[in-house]
């Protein structure tokens, strides 16, 4: 099925500027609408037998094979043309709408454009879409079984954008796990990524989904600092590169975030990316879930027996006596979005 539709309709930022937190989370500027976009290709480096190399510093990978499979999972989203919405400036296919995803396309000139989903808990999700070549990009659906409205704006002028297409989409989701098992614009892995290949390293030695996730966040705190400069400097509309992470050593906290997600979930693990408040500021954290324990947030093991509130970020940066006194607080996480 095709549908064509455009129409203009003016909104302005009080409407658009809904759900962009991630820059905000990762420094001390406001959220506003973004003016930078990102290629997914640009992550896409590294071979199957180009493997991740790097040197650990207080943590050593074991090499001694565990019980449980390390194989990388990696599931690659389709889109077959079965069910698509377009005209002469974008492409929506919700083809797999079932699976927990939709692909966008922007096929217009306009160089600053957003998507916005809006799920059936009413919580409305904003995007930075790619301009200027055409790229299919994949976006979750969050909240589960149910109706999502999805809108493409093109922006007018300042804080001003018009409608370009709409559509309403049914998912009826086959698994609730899996839009936290797919890559999507934020957290967007291939098999092929370096950082992929890591994550089946700390996996090797592994005995269960728990000592995976404790293996790769003790990764992560000995092995990626936490980029100041960065945080000070990045732009509105910025997606991690997780090899380029896994590179530098060096990240904010969607960095840390998006990074330890697309290790997990190519583990077969689903993992929440989350981003909301941490006290009063806004902050990234992960949540994964575990089949005896439902989802777990946070996800770090001080003493091995006691899994905490906290996030990568705070745990490569924070005293260890401090997070303590900060996780026993349930009110010092809430999270907003969840990707």
């Amino acid at each position: 099925m095709i549908f064509l539709y455009r129409k203009k309709i003016l909104y302005t930022p009080a409407i658009l500027i809904l759900s962009l937190l991630i820059i905000s989370a990762c420094s001390n500027t406001a959220s506003t609408p973004a003016d930078t976009t990102r290629s997914q290709s640009s992550a896409n480096t590294g071979t199957p037998s180009d493997k991740a190399q790097v040197s650990s510093t207080s943590y050593e990978i074991s090499t001694v094979k565990g019980s449980r499979d390390n194989t990388p999972h990696v599931l690659v989203p389709e889109k077959p043309g079965t069910t698509v919405y377009e005209n002469d400036i974008a492409i929506i296919d919700a083809s797999n709408s079932d699976q927990g995803y939709i692909f966008a396309k922007y096929t217009g000139s306009n160089e600053k454009v957003k998507l916005q989903i809006t799920g059936p808990d009413q919580v409305t999700y904003t995007y930075d879409m790619t301009t200027g070549g055409g790229l299919d990009e994949v976006f979750p659906l969050s909240a589960g079984a149910g109706s999502y409205l999805v809108n493409i704006y093109e922006n007018i002028s300042g804080n001003q954008y018009s409608l370009g297409l709409t559509a309403t989409i049914e998912s009826a989701l086959e698994d609730e796990f899996l839009p936290y098992l797919y890559p999507n614009q934020y957290v967007w892995f291939t098999s092929d990524m370096k950082a992929i290949d890591m994550g089946s390293q700390l996996a090797l030695s592994a005995n269960s989904d728990l000592d995976v996730i404790s293996n790769v966040y003790n990764f992560m705190i000995s092995n990626i600092s936490y980029d100041y400069d960065e945080a000070e400097t990045v732009q509105s509309g910025y997606l991690p590169d997780i090899d380029e992470v896994l590179e530098t050593k060096k990240g904010i906290c969607i960095d840390y975030a998006c990074l330890m997600s697309a290790m997990l979930r190519s583990q077969n693990i689903p993992t929440h990316m989350e981003v909301g408040y941490a006290g009063m500021e806004y902050h990234a954290w992960i949540s994964c879930y575990i089949d005896e324990k439902g989802w777990v947030n946070g996800i770090v093991q001080f003493d091995g027996t006691s899994w905490q509130l906290m996030d990568p970020t705070f745990g490569s940066t924070t005293a260890e006596d401090v997070l303590r006194n900060y996780i026993t607080d349930d009110d010092s996480y809430i999270a907003k979005y969840i990707y």
